[in-house]
């Protein structure tokens, strides 16, 4: 039984998950995909009764397929094709080394967390937002959309409206350019421009909070914690200003422990990370909850939970 951990050289949270596997003596073997193929050696036979044999090796290491009993797909970088290549040959050669890379692994009957393939369906946010409320949690009202009448028309029928993006910010562009985060927004019903008709927007009606709770899950294990905003900004979105942030350990209520199971199920996910807002009224955001939150958290309506997010950091390289 090995482990094989899918992520970046630098991965402080991968360390630590490492570290744990080691100390209860499960084999891991560490690879990132972004050094396949130049790196990287994958052989793999494929028989006409289904099975999948052969091994992956990298430098002096190397492990076989039919050892690898779970996938933790972290945060792997993108295959990197030869650097002799021209654009059109390098485009083919890392599409050629995802289709064989993943393809293979997907294909052995392993335990992922989670799979690629799940965490891009996950990913889309209107999913997420329809799964949860089907899934008996509280979410805002919203609009996706990319006209200016219906966005300022949604603006103005809500006290307070913000906007959100999807998918980050704008990727650095190869100039020099640096990436851009993008953080929630409120925004005023005047502020919305022709600018909107470029590209989907995703507006929602604000939630006043009282505090907000990131919980994790893993598998049938939640972990909660209530994240306290002293900064302007960060009570927007505690993501913009970490400094003026503090934590503490919340319990899961069972409605709310029940209807997140059910979200996740839904989205086909063993881990998966949700941000949370508890209201200081104690009520629900939405008509169609039955449940209501208090100061204390005792019963906090979950809203927008949200995919995974850490924060990159550095750390020392495992075998």
């Amino acid at each position: 039984m090995t482990v094989l951990v899918l992520t970046q050289r630098f991965d402080p949270t991968a360390d630590l998950v490492i570290r744990e596997l080691h100390r209860r003596e499960v084999p891991v073997f560490r690879c990132d995909p972004g050094d396949f193929p130049e790196q990287i050696a994958l052989c793999a036979h494929l028989s006409s009764t289904g099975t999948v044999t052969g091994t992956l090796r990298q430098g002096v290491r190397e492990i076989s397929l039919t050892e690898i009993t779970s996938v933790y797909h972290r945060r792997p970088s993108p295959h990197r094709a030869h650097r002799h290549l021209n654009e059109s040959e390098r485009r083919w050669s890392e599409r050629e080394a995802a289709a064989g890379f993943h393809g293979v692994l997907s294909a052995l009957e392993s335990f992922w967390l989670n799979h690629p393939d799940d965490n891009r369906v996950a990913a889309h946010k209107p999913r997420q937002l329809a799964q949860a409320a089907r899934a008996g949690l509280s979410v805002p009202e919203g609009l996706i959309t990319n006209t200016t009448h219906a966005a300022h028309t949604f603006a103005l029928a809500q006290a307070k409206t913000v906007y959100k993006p999807m998918t980050g910010g704008p990727e650095p562009d190869g100039s020099g350019q640096v990436g851009k985060a993008l953080y929630t927004t409120v925004v005023e019903p005047e502020e919305i421009e022709p600018g909107v008709e470029r590209t989907a927007h995703l507006f929602q009606g604000w939630v006043d909070k009282a505090y907000e709770v990131r919980l994790t899950v893993v598998g049938e294990e939640l972990f909660a914690a209530r994240i306290d905003a002293r900064g302007e900004a960060a009570r927007t979105d505690w993501r913009s200003d970490y400094g003026s942030l503090s934590y503490a350990p919340i319990q899961t209520p069972s409605p709310v422990r029940e209807a997140v199971l059910r979200l996740m199920c839904a989205l086909g996910l063993t881990y998966g990370a949700l941000d949370f807002v508890v209201t200081p009224t104690g009520s629900g955001c939405s008509s169609n909850s039955t449940r209501t939150a208090s100061g204390d958290g005792s019963s906090w309506p979950p809203v927008f939970p949200s995919p995974p997010r850490s924060p990159p950091g550095p750390s020392k390289e495992h075998t």
